[in-house]
C-alpha cells in the first residue's frame, strides 16, 4: 500500500484541519472532501450541526477522518480539551462545508448557539465557507449581504457551482466539486506560512497636526486598509506591528499596535521598531505638513492671523528606505487625485521603494472611509498589476500576493 500523501495536495501532509458539516442534502459530498484530506496527510476532526445529523451519521465522518466527531458544544471526555477552545486552537485552517444560509446569517451576526458557530467565533484561524443552498436562497439580499460581511472579515469563500439542485431547479447553488475545495483549502494553509517568523511592521490611518488644542490639520483616513494589510500578514504567519494614527476601528487581533497622533511621533515609533523588520508597508495617510506654530491655548477668531504658516513634515518612508536592514522589502501607498500612476511611479523610484500601491481619493467612490478599493501595484521601471475593485480584506490579500512574488529570495534582516 502507497502512504505518501498525493502530490496534488502536497502542501496538506502534517496539517491539522477542522471541517465543519452543515445541515443540506450537500452534506454526502462532504464525506469525499474529508477522506481526500485525510489521503493527503492531514490530520481532519470533523464538527457537525445537529441538522447535517439527520443526512448523513457521524460514524461516517468518524471511519473517515479516524478520529472522534464533535456534535455537541457542552460534551465531556472529548480527547480535545474543552471542545471550543481546544479544538481551534491545533488546527491550522477552519473549513465550514455545506454552509446553509442559516448558518452564514449566525456567522455574519456573531450567533454561538452550537458547537461549529462558537468554534468558528473563537478561532483565529483562517476560516474557508463553502456555501450549498437554493438559489433564491443564495440570491437572497439578505444572504448576500452576509457573505459580504464575512468577505469583509477576512475568511474565505469557496464559490458554489451551478446546475441541477435537489430541489429540482437549475441553477448556482450547488456545493464546489471536492477537489476545488480542496485544492482552495491547501492554497490558504500553504498561505498561512508563507510568513512564518518574520517580523512585519505597517503603518495605517492619518496623523493630525495640532494648531491649538482644538484644532488640527489631517485628512480622511481610518486606517481601514492598513489594518487590511496588518490582518493578512498576520494570517500568513508573520509577527505583525502596526503603528497607528487616530483611528475609531478596531485593530485585527493578534498585532502589536502602537498608537500615535503626530507624523513626528509616528517617525519616531517606526524607527525604534525598525531593526530586524522583513517587511515595511507604508500605508499611513501621514500628513505632509503642520503648522510652525503650535498655541498652547485656543485662538480666538479675533486674534486668528490671516496667514497660516506651515513645516514639512518627515517623510516617514524614504527615512526608512534610507536606514532599512538589509533585505528589508518597502511597499509604500500613494493616495492620488490625477495622473496616478506616473506621480505613484516617480515616488517609487525618486524613493527607492520595492514597489508602490496607487489608489485613488477623488471624493465619491474614493478610497477614504471606504470598505472597498481598487488599486495598482507598480514596481521597477514597468511592472505594473492592476487589481480590481473588491473589499479592502480582498485587496489586501491580492497585494501581499503580489509581494510574495517580489521578493521569493529574499533573507531575512539582521537585527542590529
Amino acid at each position: 500500500m502507497n502512504d505518501r500523501p498525493p502530490a496534488a495536495h502536497k502542501d496538506l501532509a502534517g496539517r491539522t484541519l477542522l471541517v465543519g458539516v452543515c445541515g443540506g442534502i450537500a452534506a454526502y459530498k462532504c464525506a469525499e472532501v474529508v477522506s481526500t484530506m485525510r489521503q493527503a496527510g492531514a490530520d481532519v476532526h470533523v464538527i457537525m450541526t445537529e441538522a447535517a445529523q439527520r443526512f448523513v451519521t457521524p460514524l461516517t465522518f468518524q471511519a473517515l477522518s479516524n478520529n472522534d466527531v464533535h456534535t455537541d458544544m457542552f460534551g465531556t471526555g472529548t480527547a480535545w480539551e474543552i471542545a471550543h477552545i481546544g479544538l481551534v486552537r491545533k488546527t491550522d485552517a477552519f473549513l465550514v462545508l455545506n454552509a446553509t444560509a442559516n448558518t452564514l446569517a449566525k456567522l455574519a451576526h456573531g450567533i454561538a448557539d452550537n458547537l461549529l458557530t462558537t468554534c468558528v467565533l473563537a478561532t483565529r484561524k483562517p476560516v474557508l465557507i463553502a456555501p450549498a443552498m437554493n438559489t433564491q436562497m443564495l440570491e437572497a439580499a439578505a444572504t448576500q449581504e452576509n457573505i459580504r460581511t464575512l468577505h469583509e472579515r477576512g475568511m474565505f469563500f469557496i464559490e458554489p457551482g451551478a446546475g441541477f439542485l435537489a430541489c429540482g431547479e437549475v441553477g448556482q447553488g450547488r456545493l464546489a466539486d471536492p477537489d476545488t475545495i480542496v485544492s482552495a483549502v491547501e492554497q490558504v494553509v500553504r498561505r498561512a506560512h508563507e510568513l512564518d517568523g518574520l517580523r512585519v511592521m505597517i503603518t495605517a490611518g492619518p496623523t493630525r497636526e495640532f494648531l491649538d488644542p482644538s484644532r488640527f490639520l489631517s485628512n480622511p483616513s481610518t486606517g481601514r486598509m492598513g489594518f487590511a494589510m496588518a490582518a493578512e500578514a498576520h494570517a500568513r504567519g508573520a509577527e505583525v506591528t502596526v503603528i497607528c494614527g487616530p483611528t475609531e476601528l478596531r485593530p485585527p487581533a493578534s498585532v502589536h499596535v502602537v498608537r500615535v497622533t503626530t507624523a513626528r511621533e509616528m517617525q519616531a515609533a517606526v524607527m525604534e521598531h525598525l531593526p530586524g523588520t522583513a517587511i515595511f508597508v507604508g500605508a499611513a495617510a501621514v500628513a505632509d505638513f503642520r503648522p510652525a506654530q503650535f498655541a498652547p491655548s485656543k485662538v480666538r477668531k479675533a486674534d486668528a492671523a490671516s496667514t497660516l504658516v506651515l513645516e514639512r513634515n518627515p517623510d516617514v518612508i524614504a527615512q526608512v528606505a534610507e536606514r532599512k536592514p538589509p533585505g528589508c522589502f518597502i511597499v509604500g501607498f500613494a493616495a492620488e487625485t490625477d495622473d496616478a500612476e506616473q506621480h505613484a511611479r516617480e515616488k517609487l523610484l525618486a524613493k527607492k521603494l520595492d514597489c508602490i500601491v496607487t489608489n485613488r481619493i477623488a471624493i465619491g467612490g474614493g478610497a477614504f472611509g471606504a470598505s472597498d478599493n481598487e488599486v495598482v501595484v507598480l514596481w521597477g521601471t514597468d511592472g505594473r498589476e492592476a487589481l480590481p475593485r473588491a473589499s479592502k480584506p480582498a485587496v489586501a490579500a491580492a497585494i501581499w500576493d503580489r509581494i510574495m512574488a517580489l521578493r521569493p529570495s529574499r533573507g531575512r534582516p539582521v537585527t542590529t
